[in-house]
């Protein structure tokens, strides 16, 4: 084995799905619309928020973000994955394998923070409503906004240095449809457990403290709810959160699962296709969610056509 740290592998190949023909055209054929549709249902929100005045509160702020973190997310993965499916199997070098893992991370970790920050939006909003013009003002909500940016890229370099000083000098095939970290270490020739413990330590913060804190402000969310004494009071404030409630329970459903549950208990198929939910199903939801839950997004579109 070499002694430095120089991969000698320059390219991986890419799997994808090793079905049959027809599997294939099936997967290509759902995967490719849901593709679109969610690139211009994210779209289409952004650029309400940008245009419409009915939107510009801090809430839709965020949620233009998370929409662009969807753009960024699924436009990184999808279009690579689709050419993949369609080859069964192509290959990609090694410093764009990276720069997918990299992009891919970022915008994980940044739709995690921006779900907290949301969060703590909805908090301030249902239990200190007196004090939340002037604490989540104009200037607050852009510090949050580029906070969770910055974080999400300073944490996402950590595992992509790391990987980059590892060695691939034997099989150069990922089982996968794109570079993601579990099939990287696992055709990797050097000692991966230090790799696993730094990005463990690394993606706790941005992935593990939001989740939590979302957690505990829904619990006061709730009190706050349940002493409201009129039902139709009840229903009216939870139903400004049940959007965001709804895609935080998808998002962390998803990757957790993925990430969480030991690989040796999931098939590689399993995992393949819950990849394909986490990177085409949940950008989906935002536009959806919301664009069917939110009136004032329902004015704004109306307004707009």
């Amino acid at each position: 084995m070499p002694e430095n740290n120089q991969s000698d592998v320059t390219e991986f190949l890419l799997l994808g799905f090793t079905n049959t023909q027809f599997s294939k055209w099936c997967i290509f054929l759902i995967i490719l619309p849901l593709y679109n549709i969610t690139v211009a249902g994210n779209l289409l929100i952004i650029t309400l928020v940008l245009v419409s005045p009915y939107l510009k509160f801090p809430m839709y702020y965020f949620l233009s973000n998370l929409c662009l973190c969807d753009v960024m997310l699924t436009t990184n993965i999808v279009p690579n994955m689709l050419f993949v499916i369609w080859r069964k199997g192509e290959t990609i070098s090694f410093g764009v394998c990276l720069l997918q893992f990299y992009i891919y991370g970022v915008c994980g970790a940044t739709e995690c923070l921006l779900l907290g920050v949301m969060s703590y939006d909805r908090y301030l909003a249902i239990c200190n409503p007196l004090r939340y013009a002037s604490i989540m003002n104009f200037k607050q909500c852009l510090n949050l906004i580029f906070w969770s940016w910055f974080l999400a890229c300073l944490t996402a370099i950590i595992p992509v240095i790391m990987i980059s000083f590892l060695e691939f000098a034997g099989p150069n095939t990922i089982d996968h449809l794109f570079c993601d970290i579990d099939p990287l270490l696992q055709i990797s020739c050097s000692e991966t457990y230090f790799v696993k413990l730094e990005v463990i330590i690394a993606t706790i913060p941005v992935i593990c403290f939001p989740l939590f804190y979302i957690v505990a402000s829904y619990i006061h969310i709730f009190i706050t709810v349940l002493n409201i004494p009129s039902t139709s009071g009840r229903q009216k404030v939870f139903s400004t959160c049940s959007s965001h409630l709804t895609v935080v329970c998808a998002y962390y459903g998803t990757m957790l699962t993925i990430y969480t549950v030991p690989s040796k208990t999931k098939s590689t198929n399993t995992n393949k296709f819950l990849s394909l939910i986490y990177t085409v199903v949940t950008p989906l939801l935002n536009p959806v969610i919301y664009g069917l839950r939110s009136k004032d997004i329902q004015r704004a579109l109306k307004k707009l056509a």
